[in-house]
């Protein structure tokens, strides 16, 4: 049976990932208690001991703004530990499929970044996950990058929908930006391009499935985009959020929501202006384009809607 390592199993992507992984094997969730990432030496233990036919590695250090005073520590996580995955994939003949960000880029283009763009990450964020691509690249054959952008769900602790959704309960006024654009990108869609990609990028995984998958060819390694297709503000997703939430029956207490720029929101990090990912590439691999991100936020409210009324979750969750 297929052994599938995934880092970040309790993660917002972490858990949609466990739901669609499942079926190609035998899924194997770390987490922070039972592999350190800012530890070398904790990744690198248990991936001898699981020796895994696939890592998948869901796991980051996304605090952006709290990167820029904490370098190491976002540097153990994102660029150290996932150089430790390929140098153990490489030697396992495993296959690395890794998570990486559009904040490798620095958002000075006004079309959509292709894979081979050249990066220019403007954050500790940014530089240390690029780090970590490089990394991959360097010690392992059988990878796939995934670079992705602007992830909610369902699960986790925090997201953008979830932080709008208990701000929109709180106060009558939400102010949000305007002038960065990007592409929403609801975790179970990626989840299930994560899966699509794994299917096709091993031999040993092709043999699980239906005859009609057996036909598909083979994913060529390397870099790849994924998001939802369109594009948007922050400011637009919000609006969006509260147009798909209020015929569901959230509580909304919000009645202005107010565009800012970057400038009024300060931050510690500097965010690129326009992050939006283009998904042709993926799209020709995979046969089929990304979802629209409206359609993904409207199904991830109703699930998460009835997830609360099951008194599963909650908002602040």
């Amino acid at each position: 049976m297929t052994r599938i390592l995934l880092t970040g199993s309790t993660g917002q992507l972490g858990q949609e990932l466990q739901r669609t992984l499942a079926p190609l094997g035998e899924v194997i969730g770390v987490g922070r208690e039972t592999m350190d990432l800012s530890q070398a030496s904790s990744v690198r233990q248990r991936l001898v001991e699981a020796k895994p036919d696939f890592i998948v590695n869901a796991a980051a250090y996304t605090a952006v703004d709290k990167a820029e005073s904490e370098p190491e520590l976002a540097n153990a996580i994102n660029a150290i530990a996932p150089t430790i995955m390929a140098e153990e994939a490489q030697r396992l003949g495993a296959t690395l499929i890794h998570v990486s960000t559009d904040y490798v880029f620095d958002g000075r283009k006004n079309t959509p970044y292709m894979e081979d763009d050249t990066p220019n990450p403007l954050g500790v964020y940014g530089r240390t996950k690029l780090e970590g691509e490089e990394g991959i690249r360097d010690k392992c054959a059988r990878h796939l990058i995934l670079r992705t952008a602007w992830v909610y769900g369902t699960f986790g602790q925090v997201n953008f929908v979830k932080t709008m959704l208990r701000l929109f309960a709180e106060r009558e006024e939400v102010r949000v930006v305007a002038d960065q654009l990007g592409s929403p990108t609801w975790a179970a869609d990626l989840a299930q391009a994560i899966h699509a990609l794994a299917c096709r990028c091993s031999e040993t995984t092709l043999l699980t499935q239906t005859s009609q998958e057996l036909e598909q060819p083979s994913v060529p390694m390397g870099t790849y985009h994924y998001t939802n297709s369109g594009v948007a503000s922050w400011y637009d997703f919000a609006v969006a959020i509260f147009e798909e939430a209020k015929p569901l029956g959230f509580p909304l207490k919000v009645q202005r929501l107010v565009p800012i720029t970057t400038a009024e929101y300060p931050t510690p990090a500097t965010r690129p202006a326009y992050s939006v990912l283009s998904g042709k590439k993926i799209s020709a691999v995979l046969g089929s384009h990304p979802p629209h991100w409206r359609q993904g936020l409207r199904q991830m409210l109703e699930e998460f809607y009835s997830y609360k009324h099951e008194s599963t979750y909650s908002v602040g969750r």
